[in-house]
């Protein structure tokens, strides 16, 4: 018997999920009535952690951070069979999955962190990404368990909480993807462009697939060599700003990069490849 703490919507569809899979699951929420909505599907829906943790062999837990994490757990603590694994699926900090792991694991039970890169509908269909790492044969012990659960499970090795800081990576990586798609919409509707013309433009040039060149680029400090040198990018930045601004946009993510590259241009970098900018953070 399984037991989910966490009733958002990837909690809630991962539920679902469980229990088309023909598993018994107890659920709690903070607030009552998401997880009562759940009964509907199959769940037994409890008022206290504690009791919705009572005789699970496996407890999943999905909340908001490393706070509402150890709150849950310690309301859950009572409840708690011996022995019993603990599944953690928020997004959190490494350093807090570091210290769960340890403390838990005094106490008697086996935490294991697996956040996820999966919305809601993949959290339904048992598609999408989860990452584990640490005990190798803890993760051993729980990855049927987990693979059900997903398309893809990812054994990133030996190091704790290193499935914690991924997440967070790719996280990073996803904001700032937004971020930059807001910035191209604003100067395009300050252009006269619209949007579907932009969303056109990605059907004939895929930028994405210059990613893992441009990231190894990065990572083995090959500035010399510029395809794109600093000082003409910086030229590019001062026309989308001044482009953006005549059009009554604002950009959310050139500012900031544009000062930084007025940082190294003025440090004598302006004939290097632009990319230079993020030497000092890799």
């Amino acid at each position: 018997m399984k037991a989910f703490l966490g009733m958002g919507l990837l909690g809630s569809n991962f539920v679902k999920a469980m229990i088309k899979k023909g598993d018994e699951v107890q659920v709690w929420n903070r607030t009552a009535s998401r997880a009562k909505a759940l009964e509907a599907f199959g769940a037994k829906a409890f008022d206290s952690a504690a009791d919705a943790v009572n005789g699970a062999d496996i407890v999943h837990i999905c909340v908001k951070d490393d706070a509402a994490v150890n709150a849950v757990l310690e309301q859950a603590a009572p409840g708690l069979k011996a022995d019993a694994y603990i599944i953690d699926h928020t997004t959190t900090s490494a350093k807090g999955a570091v210290e769960r792991t340890k403390t838990w694991k005094a106490r008697g039970f086996t935490y294991l962190h697996a956040p996820v890169f999966m919305g809601p509908p993949n959290a339904l269909e048992s598609t999408g990404t989860m990452m584990v790492s640490g005990d190798q044969q803890v993760i051993a012990k729980m990855e049927s368990e987990l693979s059900k659960m997903t398309g893809k499970l990812l054994n990133l090795g030996e190091t704790e909480g290193k499935a914690a800081g991924m997440k967070l990576a790719g996280n990073l990586f996803l904001i700032s993807l937004t971020g930059g798609l807001s910035d191209m919409l604003a100067l395009a509707k300050a252009e006269g462009i619209s949007g579907n013309d932009v969303l056109g433009l990605f059907n004939a040039w895929n930028p994405g697939a210059m990613v893992p060149a441009r990231l190894k680029r990065m990572m083995e400090g090959d500035f010399e060599n510029p395809s794109w040198e600093l000082s003409m990018a910086r030229k590019d930045a001062g026309l989308m700003m001044s482009s953006a601004e005549e059009g009554g946009k604002h950009l959310l993510v050139i500012p900031a990069i544009a000062a930084e590259m007025d940082k190294w241009i003025e440090k004598g970098h302006g004939s290097n490849d632009w990319s230079v900018i993020t030497s000092d953070n890799i």
